[in-house]
């Protein structure tokens, strides 16, 4: 059982930057693929970005191509989101997604965080 805790949100203006983190427990984290949702107020979750387990292979949504970055340190078991030029439409829970052995181009997780809210004032 993999456990996962998101942490790095907060409050930011529009134009600013965050950097999220998710660590992990309880499995080997270098054999998982990694990723972050998001689900803001009234929406469904939707994609934000993923790496995968071994070739850290990464895939974004649209909407954060050239702003967010997705990144690992198997060492630290842990996974990154650093967020740039930040929008209000980025205002969000962000959670974390684990899927052993997946791609960046998984379409189902196996394990989720609990969510870091994310809100970017304009």
């Amino acid at each position: 059982q993999v456990q996962l805790v998101e942490s790095g949100g907060g409050l930011v203006q529009a134009g600013g930057s965050l950097r999220l983190s998710c660590a992990a427990s309880g499995g080997t984290f270098s054999r998982y693929a990694m990723a972050w949702h998001r689900q803001a107020p009234g929406k469904e979750r939707e994609f934000v970005a993923a790496i995968s387990w071994i070739s850290r292979s990464t895939n974004y949504a649209d909407s954060v191509k050239g702003r967010f970055t997705i990144s690992r340190d198997n060492a630290k078991n842990t996974v990154y989101l650093q967020m740039d030029s930040l929008r209000p439409e980025d205002t969000a829970v962000y959670y974390c997604a684990a899927a052993q052995y997946g791609t960046a181009f998984q379409h189902s997780y196996e394990y989720w965080g609990q969510g870091t809210q994310v809100t970017v004032s304009s």
